[in-house]
């Protein structure tokens, strides 16, 4: 018998795209690749097969990083692969966009969007046990049907997608532990972990007493 999609495990994807307004192109004599956007110019320089498409799929959306064609005559990207390409988007940080979601067709949980030349992200994993909550000074507005959580001193602002990412921002109004939240909300931990995980890493929540 088979079992119904909401049986099945949860599968989390973290997706790498470039700021829609970034344009990608090749220099004058071919070994250099240009991005050029409102954050300035970014080069790299002699860029291998494998970061050259990486930045041809990321201007064209999001895109999962396992999904890169591998070298030739390997059959899957290998980790050397996401090695090099790891190493030059963080070396292009301002210009790239990561993405949550979820392999449910319902599109991403939430998106964290570079607005400075600074903008350095990384995903954090808060202890369990910590207190914390929304930075004091992060403002939520609403453009659409996304609501923006930004603060104008951080380098990075987060678009919420889904409902699931507002559940946890709301419960950030208030002192509290990782562990009280995936006890309180009705999403998988794992979920909740990584929309906490996100948030940290841009500089959205501070430890609460």
């Amino acid at each position: 018998m088979t079992p119904h999609a909401e049986d099945a495990p949860l599968r989390i994807h973290h997706l790498w795209s470039l700021r829609e307004d970034t344009v990608v192109g090749w220099d004058e004599e071919g070994r250099a690749l240009v991005l050029s956007g409102p954050q300035g110019t970014e080069r790299v320089e002699d860029p291998g097969p494998a970061v050259a498409e990486a930045l041809r799929r990321m201007e064209l959306g999001p895109v999962l990083l396992a999904n890169l064609p591998p070298p030739e005559g390997r059959t899957t990207p290998g980790h050397e692969t996401f090695t090099v390409v790891l190493s030059v988007l963080r070396g292009i940080s301002p210009m790239v966009i990561r993405t949550l979601s979820l392999d449910d067709l319902r599109g991403p949980v939430l998106s964290v969007v570079p607005v400075g030349r600074s903008a350095r992200f990384a995903t954090v994993r808060l202890p369990a046990w910590r207190r914390v909550r929304l930075r004091p000074t992060a403002t939520i507005t609403v453009r659409g049907n996304t609501f923006l959580v930004q603060c104008h001193t951080l380098g990075h602002r987060v678009e919420i997608h889904r409902p699931e990412a507002m559940w946890v921002v709301s419960l950030l109004a208030w002192p509290m532990t990782p562990e009280a939240m995936v006890e309180v909300l009705p999403l998988p931990a794992e979920l909740t972990l990584e929309i906490l995980g996100y948030l940290a890493g841009a500089g959205l929540t501070v430890a609460a007493a």
